[in-house]
């Protein structure tokens, strides 16, 4: 039997995570992914990296199929729609403590970008 996607689920427990040890949680995103919704001129080779601390957005929703929130690009609020599949992954400014997320395809697999930073892993 086929499970849904645990990256939700993964997301809200170590977004509180980062949260609980005083650092900043940074999204990082594949914006090439079919209907992510990102300020365009913030991306870089592919990707965004947004900071999703409650000082810098209002609304986080994470749900099994897309996370949203709202953030300031250069004091103009933005609306953020990711689907689940084009989150790369979750870490800490700080110290890069979180996780790389497996990516999972459906009809059309690419290869990981080439530039994804290596970080340290939760185990």
């Amino acid at each position: 039997m086929a499970m849904t996607s645990s990256v939700p689920y993964l997301l809200r427990g170590l977004h509180e995570w980062i949260l609980d040890n005083s650092c900043t949680p940074y999204l990082v995103i594949d914006a090439a992914v079919d209907g992510t919704i990102v300020p365009e001129e913030h991306i870089k080779d592919g990707q965004i990296v947004l900071n999703i601390s409650p000082s810098a957005i209002r609304d986080l929703q994470i749900q099994p199929e897309f996370l949203s929130f709202s953030g300031r690009f250069h004091g103009i609020a933005k609306q953020i729609y990711a689907p689940i599949p084009s989150v790369l992954g979750i870490i800490a400014r700080e110290n890069g403590e979180g996780m790389w997320f497996p990516r999972e395809f459906e009809d059309n697999p690419q290869p990981p970008h080439p530039n994804r930073p290596k970080l340290k892993v939760v185990k």
